[in-house]
């Protein structure tokens, strides 16, 4: 079946809410865009009406080439009205990912992606955990407790399947945590003695009925784009065995509230110093 996340997504909205309303003044997000295509502008709208929604103040910033890019994180990161920043894709291609991160202030890093920010992850002290990580993390812990079980990630990129294994590997957390990925042999037999499967690996519709043992829990971290049309890494035929999180609708729409909630937790932490 299709998990109803609904009362999930509700919870994290009022809580948002209730913390913002305690605040001296809104907290501010800006994404930064560099190479914009429609797709990401399409992204950049939705995260705009959801910020809007929620009481966040929203702004883009352009920064066509590595040098306007260079000088901007820096700016944004000493203003003292920005509270969090986040990159979108693709970059200049004469600056790398890791380099650009690292040039957002640990601080303001609302996405997760600064090295400081996975540093954090390795010593069970997440501040800001990447967002679609923290989002998977939350949808597990609202269906069910994931000390001891068995979770296999399907994927290891540096936003999802590696820092998701190592929040569910910290204490109080406790899962026994597989990590598996393109050169993983007997995949299908892995997963389907696993307990919860994470597939984030880009595909669409690359995970079907025979990779799961009926009633797992899969959560499907995918977004692929095919004639118009939104899918999945994993078949949609395997809510007719397994637990499945809807795409679209799932991890993704938590996702976004999660990034919110992190400018608020910025904003919040700012306040104190």
């Amino acid at each position: 079946m299709l998990l109803n996340l609904e009362p999930l997504y509700s919870s994290i909205v009022e809580n948002i809410k209730a913390r913002i309303s305690k605040l001296p003044r809104p907290p501010k997000l800006a994404a930064v865009t560099c190479q914009p295509a429609p797709s990401t502008l399409s992204y950049l709208r939705s995260q705009e009406k959801q910020a809007k929604r929620l009481g966040i103040e929203f702004a883009v910033y352009e920064a066509p080439k590595a040098l306007d890019l260079k000088l901007l994180l820096p700016k944004l990161s000493a203003d003292d009205t920005v509270n969090g920043i986040f990159l979108t894709h693709p970059l200049p291609s004469d600056i790398s990912e890791l380099e650009a991160v690292s040039l957002i202030s640990p601080e303001k890093d609302v996405e997760g992606r600064h090295p400081i920010s996975l540093g954090n992850i390795m010593y069970d002290n997440p501040i800001f955990p990447p967002c679609t990580a923290e989002a998977v993390l939350r949808i597990i812990k609202y269906v069910t407790n994931p000390a001891g079980k068995t979770i296999t990630i399907v994927g290891r990129s540096v936003t999802v399947g590696k820092p998701l294994s190592m929040l569910l590997l910290q204490k109080g957390v406790d899962a026994t945590v597989t990590v598996c990925h393109s050169r993983t042999k007997n995949l299908a037999e892995i997963t389907r003695n696993s307990e919860i499967v994470v597939v984030a690996i880009g595909k669409a519709k690359a995970l079907g009925k025979e990779y799961f043992s009926p009633g797992t829990l899969v959560i499907d971290v995918g977004i692929n784009v095919e004639n118009d049309e939104i899918f999945g890494d994993v078949d949609p035929s395997v809510a007719e065995i397994c637990e499945l999180t809807p795409v679209p609708g799932g991890v993704g729409r938590i996702t976004t509230l999660v990034l919110m909630e992190h400018t608020v937790k910025a904003a919040e932490m700012a306040r104190k110093y």
